[in-house]
C-alpha cells in the first residue's frame, strides 16, 4: 500500500487524464460494479460521463476528485459532492469508489475513504452520505470503516450485467465531534 499516491484531481488534471479515468469506470462497470452504468458501456461512454458530470461539478467548484495511482497508473478514485443547499453546509455526499479490479483487495479503497473523510473534514462536512448495492462488496468496507446503515431500497437501480433490479443501502457517518463548527 505505501506505493499508492493519492491525490486531488481538478479540471485540468481531469482532462489531461480523461482516457485512463474512463478506463478505470469502463472496467469497473464489465466488472459488475453498480455505479449507475449498464452493459453494453463503451470506454467512450466512461469519457463521456468524466467529461459531461464530473468535469463541470469539479469546475463549478461543488466536486473533489481524489485518485489513487501506483507506477503513474490510476488504480482507484473517489469522488465528494459538496455542492449542498445552504440549510445542509455540514454534510456531503460520496460518490463512486472505484478501484480497478486487478488492484482490489489492497487497502487501496480504505485509503481513498481515510483521505476523502479528511478532506470532508477540511471542508467543515461533518456527516457523509453514500449508497451502494445491497450485499455488495463495498457494504461490509463501509460499515467496517464506522458508516451506518439507515435502510435498504428495494428495486431501486438494474444490475450492470444482467436484467434484474436490485436494492440499494443507505449510510451516513457522522464526525461531528472531529470537525470544527
Amino acid at each position: 500500500m505505501t506505493d499508492i499516491i493519492l491525490r486531488i484531481f481538478d479540471a485540468d488534471t481531469i482532462e489531461r487524464n480523461i482516457d485512463a479515468l474512463a478506463m478505470l469506470l469502463h472496467d469497473c462497470v464489465h466488472d459488475g460494479a453498480s455505479i449507475s452504468f449498464v452493459l453494453p458501456h463503451t470506454p467512450d461512454d466512461s469519457a463521456v460521463f468524466w467529461r459531461t458530470k464530473v468535469l463541470p461539478a469539479v469546475r463549478a467548484g461543488g466536486l473533489l476528485v481524489l485518485v489513487a495511482e501506483r507506477s503513474g497508473l490510476i488504480v482507484g478514485s473517489v469522488q465528494l459532492d459538496y455542492d449542498t443547499p445552504p440549510n445542509q453546509p455540514h454534510r456531503a455526499e460520496v460518490r463512486k469508489l472505484l478501484v480497478h479490479p486487478d488492484f482490489r483487495r489492497q487497502g487501496i479503497a480504505r485509503a481513498l475513504m481515510a483521505d476523502l473523510e479528511i478532506r470532508a473534514g477540511a471542508l467543515g462536512r461533518s456527516l457523509l452520505t453514500l449508497d451502494t448495492r445491497t450485499g455488495d462488496l463495498a457494504e461490509p468496507l463501509y460499515i467496517s470503516i464506522g458508516y451506518q446503515v439507515v435502510g435498504i431500497i428495494p428495486g431501486f437501480c438494474r444490475d450492470p450485467r444482467i436484467d434484474k433490479i436490485d436494492s440499494t443501502t443507505i449510510l451516513y457517518k457522522d464526525f461531528a465531534s472531529q470537525v470544527p463548527v
